[in-house]
């Protein structure tokens, strides 16, 4: 058999330009499809998909179940299972309503790529993740040391990242001219920082001390007055390399431009957590850790909603779906202290409506009598 289907790969290479310029889907999104259309292929060994039959989807779905993975040597999660084969469903659906595919294939084969109901809710269900308390994150920047560059710059990325929980694609490619200290707030500008979906919004500082508030101010104006850098230099710059004395490339201070990733970012918090005896949280879970804090100290819908914004949501309901889930040990707290809570004789809501009906009375209107 052929290492490639040649009209397989041109299929494919119309399907991921749909998903990019008709979808508008980013570059993981489409490498997802990919990936799973190379393990579809594998398995039936480039098999034309005009040959396609929904009894193929049913044993790749028995073969599949029976992968193991390459870092852990078990079975394929449920989950994995259920991204992979969505994406093939989504394929062949696709596959179906094009030229010289319509007569051979079925919308409803696509179908068969689904797994069963109870195999779906157990890859489907929302697991706690890990979160780290804002005391713990505190506790990180503290045991941080400051005394070269390089070590005040991780310092003030950990400080940085809690004040404002933006995304390390972002922080990455920050410049000092986004961060405003008089206002206390960070202009993330989609034309130059890399924001999720390209958005642009203001970001103001979260009230999470200020310790953390000085390490910040104290960087910018580092670079600033210390290093003489402008406007259009990075927050972050990435670290120089050069030639040490034992004629191998080490660390030499800050280089005067932005990571070309955010792999460092995350690797720079791996060191700081487990240097301080903490499991390593990576920089986005640093978001959950806000949505918990606003959920404690905001008190009116509106407080919440402009905490919300600040997050970068534009629905409410993004950050309670997507980050507002109560943890197992705050949701014990809770149902406590509202078994400790006596009952009033009369309930909020009936005081309410007691309060309308004599409004109602004042203004005359009349009430039908009780059937």
């Amino acid at each position: 058999m052929a290492k490639h289907n040649a009209e397989n790969e041109r299929i494919k290479r119309q399907y991921f330009a749909y998903l990019k310029e008709a979808k508008r889907h980013s570059e993981p999104t489409v490498d997802a499809a990919a990936k799973a259309l190379s393990r579809f292929e594998t398995y039936t060994r480039n098999w034309d998909f005009k040959a396609f039959h929904f009894k193929q989807a049913v044993a790749f779905k028995h073969h599949l179940a029976e992968q193991t993975g390459q870092r852990t040597g078990e079975k394929l999660s449920k989950a994995t299972l259920h991204v992979t084969l969505k994406q093939l469903r989504a394929f062949f659906f696709w596959l179906a309503g094009q030229p010289g595919y319509k007569a051979r294939l079925n919308y409803s084969d696509a179908d068969y790529f689904n797994l069963s109901d109870k195999d779906m809710r157990v890859a489907t269900a929302q697991r706690e993740r890990k979160t780290p308390t804002l005391e713990q994150v505190r506790h990180v920047i503290r045991s941080m040391p400051g005394g070269t560059e390089i070590e005040r710059r991780d310092r003030a990325l950990l400080a940085f990242t809690l004040l404002t929980v933006a995304r390390d694609a972002a922080i990455a490619s920050m410049k000092l001219k986004h961060v405003d200290l008089a206002e206390g707030c960070v202009h993330q500008d989609a034309r130059e920082v890399k924001t999720k979906f390209s958005k642009t919004f203001a970001t103001y500082f979260f009230p999470v001390g200020d310790e953390v508030r000085q390490i910040v101010a104290e960087w910018v104006r580092f670079l600033r007055e210390e290093k003489l850098w402008g406007n259009d230099d990075p927050l972050f710059p990435a670290t120089r390399m050069a030639l040490g004395e034992s004629r191998q490339f080490e660390a030499a201070g800050l280089d005067r431009k932005h990571w070309s990733t955010a792999t460092p970012i995350r690797a720079i918090f791996r060191e700081a957590f487990e240097s301080a005896g903490l499991p390593y949280f990576n920089p986005h879970s640093l978001r959950r850790t806000l949505v918990r804090l606003g959920q404690e100290t905001c008190r009116t819908p509106e407080q919440f909603k402009a905490w919300s914004q600040n997050l970068g949501h534009e629905q409410v309901l993004t950050t309670f779906m997507n980050y507002g889930k109560v943890a197992i040990d705050r949701q014990g707290k809770i149902l406590r202290e509202i078994g400790n809570v006596q009952p009033s004789k009369q309930s909020d809501a009936d005081e309410i409506a007691d309060a309308v009906a004599r409004k109602l009375r004042d203004a005359g209107a009349t009430f039908p009598a009780q059937q």
